[in-house]
């Protein structure tokens, strides 16, 4: 009885893999599908990436008649594309926060940016003396626009590729603009005498 039992397993796991894993691999094609709906392509690319690498190892394997690492691989296509998804999901959450956070941040900057402007103005620090800080402002202003623009279209990474510099250019022509109007000040004035 035993040996038949052993025997019937046999049978039963060549039959299994006799012919090529098709509910399988459309499972899997199927949660490839999903995880780029919800941007693994970007959010979550290296796991994406490596579930659409092992559906086309299945469907190599299915043409060289190999069914076991045909299911194989088509099971691993499967879990690694939810696992996509799954981060995906995970990963634009994070950018999309971040994104609005740098928003806010470089929206605070510039205000301190333009205040400084106007100081510099009531100190009546020559023109030359700001030029680059003001071109730094309206370049900020430009960006931050973008930035809110990619954001409300669901472009996170790109909202945050936009704000990447500006906050350190914002910070340089605040450092430019103070000391423009601490030369400008009546010590400075005086020690010059």
């Amino acid at each position: 009885m035993r040996r038949w039992s052993v025997l019937l397993c046999a049978f039963l796991l060549c039959t299994a893999c006799s012919e090529p894993p098709q509910k399988e691999m459309d499972r899997a094609s199927g949660a490839i599908d999903a995880a780029r709906a919800a941007g693994a392509e970007r959010y979550a690319a290296d796991v994406y990436a490596a579930a659409t690498a092992s559906l086309q190892q299945s469907h190599d394997a299915v043409q060289q008649r190999d069914y076991r690492l045909a299911l194989s691989r088509a099971l691993d296509a499967s879990e690694r594309a939810q696992e996509a998804a799954k981060l995906a999901a995970d990963n634009k959450a994070k950018a999309r926060g971040d994104s609005e956070t740098a928003i806010n941040q470089i929206n605070t900057a510039l205000q301190q940016l333009d205040a400084r402007l106007k100081a510099a103005a009531v100190a009546r620090v020559p023109a030359p003396a700001v030029d680059r800080a003001r071109k730094v402002a309206t370049d900020a202003g430009a960006a931050l626009q973008k930035a809110r623009t990619a954001l409300k279209d669901g472009n996170y990474l790109e909202s945050l590729a936009t704000l990447k510099a500006t906050s350190s250019e914002i910070t340089e022509g605040i450092r430019q603009i103070d000391e423009a109007i601490d030369a400008r000040s009546p010590r400075a004035v005086r020690r010059k005498r």
